[in-house]
């Protein structure tokens, strides 16, 4: 065969468009990488720039293959910036399965946001991102980005792996910095997988990761940072909010904070200074201050959610967070800092993780961490933690958001790592005393009234503010055991002093109790059965962890219906273990009466993946009791 020039240039032109159309294919993404995958990270590279003290560049390059719907959070193209950073380029191609180019995404076709929507206190912090319709899955995206920041300070963390059913291919880390500004980094996980260190030297660093395969969560876990690879990286001597700053230690960064970025915050007008002077009066003790304060902030303004870091670290001045009336979680824990100055109760700026899972700062590795600020107020030996950005909240409560984890405080001498409140399981309450009947065609009418204190008061005051179609669905789902359920009369008494919540409740429901020939047959647990369902889960990976403990106590007098007698009553049971206690027991009455008596207490702890088994056992055993069965036959 013989090949002209421009035939030959032609075929090699072609061979070449094919090679570059398939490098995208989703046939070359190995079977491995697709099991339990929503989507495929084909490459991953940050390539992080340090010029100086205050100029930091990063440039991003992600190929991302999403496999179906839910995978589409796996793509990550967006940025954030403000009046001290800048995106400087970002765009994005859109290619399908067979790795052929769709799309196109220049700069003016990215979704460009204010950073909060109906407010002014953060009008120059911006968020860009890609907003794209699928018409297909498989499809593939290639995002490229180059952001210029001064803020030194917010180096970003890596994380080889992002998410759980997103694999990774390859994932690269380049890192170049002076080797005068104090470079830092700690490990944590790597050993588990395939990541590499490629250069470290005292002005680079490298990694690569290759073949990480799709993880799958499972139950009860500890939250995924702790359990795969991170790699966080600070500066000694860094800029944040346009001020130059160094520290090798939380001391030292919290006293750098303290004297650059909250000075002059907490001035406020005279008018409310005296206004605050006359609402607390004479009153001496600080704590009872505080609480007079707090009530003031939470009637006065309202929460403004920013993301921490997006709208910068300085909040806003308290005078003006006092005339708008609004304000993110730094402004409105400042603000309230700045009133409690003014009736001499000291106070502190305090930085965090804020989620119902457990995260703490960690304590041997400085640098910018958190997503969220409260305020925390000395009483003598111990701390009282302010959530300000809550209108409902009471005084000093932290349960289920920002309980038991290390927080870093900002004293005027120093930052201090102090663990936040732990809510003792014991103290964890739901008590429950109530009565129901069940009359000769097996229909129910009950009435419970249900107090709950510690973080069993935050899981269920939300019902409080429910419209009444939400209450319904609430209720019904609370009670699923009771099928055909109609609410009647629900009243609450939110308990703020006691931090204690009150639920009195009337309900009804028909064919409650199944009637055959001669014999009626019903739950005993009518009113507080166990929900937890903990799956089986075969060859576990993770340890577990049951984060929050609880105790619950119910007392419930049971009327059966007359013209039956008792064929079969439960036993009295009683489980101990290691994860908790289990008990119940029935007392009969005179005139067809019952009292039914349960207590459930939950320890919690951190256990390894063998224990789970047991634990899973465990919780099977309570819920086949909850649901034990009385058997009254017909006279």
């Amino acid at each position: 065969m013989k090949f002209t020039f421009s035939g030959l240039f032609f075929f090699l032109f072609t061979l070449i468009l094919s090679a570059q159309k398939s490098e995208y294919a989703v046939t070359a993404i190995s079977d491995s990488l697709k099991e339990n995958a929503n989507a495929v990270v084909r490459l991953d590279q940050m390539d992080i720039t340090i010029a100086s003290q205050r100029s930091m560049n990063i440039k991003t390059q992600r190929v991302v293959t999403v496999l179906n719907e839910k995978g589409a959070r796996a793509i990550n193209a967006h940025e954030s910036y403000n009046k001290r950073s800048s995106v400087t380029n970002i765009e994005a191609t859109i290619y399908d399965a067979l790795g052929n180019e769709i799309k196109k995404i220049k700069r003016k076709d990215f979704k460009d946001v204010s950073a909060v929507d109906g407010a002014t206190i953060a009008s120059d912090a911006r968020y860009i991102y890609l907003e794209y319709t699928p018409i297909s899955y498989p499809y593939t995206v290639v995002y490229k980005s180059e952001k210029e920041t001064s803020s030194t300070a917010l180096f970003p963390s890596w994380y080889p792996l992002e998410n759980y059913f997103v694999s990774v291919e390859k994932s690269i880390l380049n890192v170049k910095y002076p080797n005068n500004l104090g470079f830092r980094k700690k490990e944590n996980q790597f050993s588990v997988f395939d990541i590499k260190k490629i250069t470290d030297t005292d002005t680079q660093l490298s990694y690569v990761a290759k073949n990480i395969l799709a993880q799958k969560p499972e139950d009860y876990s500890p939250v995924f940072s702790q359990l795969y690879p991170k790699l966080m990286m600070s500066l000694e001597y860094f800029n944040l909010e346009g001020i130059d700053g160094n520290a090798k230690n939380w001391k030292e960064y919290g006293k750098w904070f303290s004297d650059k970025i909250l000075t002059e915050t907490t001035i406020l007008p005279e008018e409310t200074k005296t206004k605050i002077k006359g609402l607390v009066g004479n009153e001496s003790d600080p704590i009872k201050k505080a609480k007079i304060v707090y009530k003031y902030m939470q009637e006065k303004s309202r929460y403004v959610s920013i993301q921490l870091g997006i709208g910068g670290f300085k909040p806003m001045l308290a005078a003006d967070v006092d005339r708008l009336g609004y304000g993110d979680c730094k402004a409105l824990s400042n603000y309230t800092r700045a009133l409690l100055d003014v009736v001499g109760v000291q106070s502190y700026y305090t930085e965090l993780y804020g989620d119902f899972d457990l995260l703490d700062v960690d304590e041997d590795f400085f640098s910018i961490q958190g997503n969220h600020v409260i305020l925390c107020v000395a009483d003598q030996n111990k701390y009282v933690f302010l959530e300000c950005t809550n209108q409902n909240d009471p005084f000093g409560y932290q349960a289920n958001f920002t309980d038991d984890r290390k927080v870093i405080v900002i004293k005027p001498e120093g930052g201090e790592i102090i663990r936040t409140q732990i809510y003792e399981p014991l103290k964890n309450t739901q008590s429950s005393q109530g009565s129901y009947i069940i009359d000769e065609n097996g229909s129910f009418s009950g009435k419970v009234n249900i107090q709950s204190e510690g973080s069993q008061y935050g899981r269920r005051i939300k019902v409080e503010k429910f419209q009444p179609t939400e209450k319904e669905v609430y209720y019904k789902n609370y009670w699923s055991n009771i099928n055909n359920l109609k609410l009647g009369k629900i009243t609450f008494s939110n308990d703020k002093e006691n931090i204690r919540f009150t639920e009195d409740a009337e309900i009804k429901a028909i064919n409650y109790a199944s009637i055959s020939a001669n014999k009626m047959i019903f739950t005993v647990d009518a009113f507080n059965q166990t929900s937890a369902n903990v799956k089986r889960i075969r060859n576990r990976k993770n340890p577990f962890q049951i984060q929050r403990g609880y105790l619950d106590t119910d007392e419930i007098e049971i009327n059966l219906p007359t013209g039956f007698t008792i064929e079969f009553l439960p036993s009295n049971f009683e489980l101990k273990g290691k994860f908790g206690e289990y008990k119940t027991e029935i007392i009969k009455k005179e005139n067809n009466k019952l009292i039914y008596k349960r207590s459930m207490f939950l320890n919690k702890g951190k256990y390894s993946n063998k224990e789970y088994d047991e634990y899973r056992l465990f919780m099977e055993q309570v819920s086949r009791n909850d649901n034990a069965k009385i058997i009254l036959t017909k006279n």
